[in-house]
């Protein structure tokens, strides 16, 4: 899954040391796309929007 148009950006949490970091892209409607940073050409996953923000809100709680 690689939308068109995507413009993919590094979690906030992501260190800059070149460990695990996921990108995200959420400018393309309808889909969010998220990668692995290190293998930018490899496979994604692809989220409904209300599921991601379902997936944020859980993470996020303490």
């Amino acid at each position: 899954m690689t939308p068109t148009g995507a413009r993919w950006r590094k979690s906030s949490r992501s260190s800059g040391n070149g460990g695990n970091c996921v990108e995200v892209a959420d400018n393309v409607p309808g889909v969010v796309g998220v990668r692995d940073s290190k293998d930018p050409t490899g496979p994604a996953l692809a989220f409904a929007p209300a599921a991601w923000r379902a997936f944020i809100t859980e993470v996020g709680k303490p």
